[in-house]
């Protein structure tokens, strides 16, 4: 028995996906930012040179890479209950890919030539000094290319906020699916949007790495 495609609904669909989309890639690129700024702040804290400060830092990174996203995402909107909840969303998702950006960083800046900080003390820079017009600079460079293949695979993480009710596009596929009994119609275009909108990326991020490398 043949499947009867029903393409009206696919068409009468996407501008409803689309408006979906804007919540998953408003939730992609705020999360993505927060991921590449506390990732950052986390590598950094991670070199300081006290125990008090380096332990609670690594257990708490461990603690968020070994917990799955799912039960990050409940676990939060259960505790802060009153938040808005795409807030809720965007927060963890940044938290939980700052945990492995700390680490992407934490080897861009093991990749800096040791010349370079003998040449900042040699030149009696200042700490920040040091580290904002010299080792910064370099190592974000060398990982810019693995930051934006985080940031994808964020992207293609944004249907788990429909648990705690963020109505992202997937969401709004399942949805209008129940509605009109056309699943494979609304999955379908779902997944070509995700495809029009990673797969570019994608392609961007290998360019990127390659004239980085070189």
């Amino acid at each position: 028995m043949s499947y009867d495609w029903d393409w009206e609904a696919f068409r009468d669909a996407l501008p409803i996906l689309l408006e979906g989309f804007r919540t998953t890639l408003l939730a992609t690129v705020l999360g993505t930012l927060v991921a590449a700024v506390l990732g950052l702040v986390v590598a950094m804290a991670g070199r300081a040179p006290t125990r008090l400060v380096t332990w609670p830092v690594r257990a708490a990174t461990e603690f968020v890479r070994s917990t799955p996203l799912l039960v990050q995402l409940v676990g939060a909107y259960a505790i802060f209950d009153t938040v808005e909840p795409l807030t809720i969303g965007i927060t963890v998702l940044g938290i939980h890919y700052a945990s492995y950006l700390s680490e992407v960083y934490r080897a861009g800046i093991d990749a800096v030539p040791k010349g370079q900080w003998e040449a900042c003390r040699a030149l009696s820079m200042s700490p920040r000094r040091t580290w904002q017009a010299v080792i910064l600079p370099q190592a974000v460079r060398k990982v810019l290319p693995a930051l934006g293949n985080y940031g994808i695979a964020m992207f293609k993480e944004t249907p788990f906020l429909a648990v705690i009710t963020v109505t992202e596009m997937v969401a709004e596929a399942r949805e209008y699916g129940a509605d009109h009994f056309v699943y494979a119609e609304t999955f379908t275009l779902a997944g070509l949007i995700f495809l029009a909108a990673s797969y570019p990326t994608s392609l961007l991020m290998r360019k990127l790495e390659r004239r980085l490398g070189h």
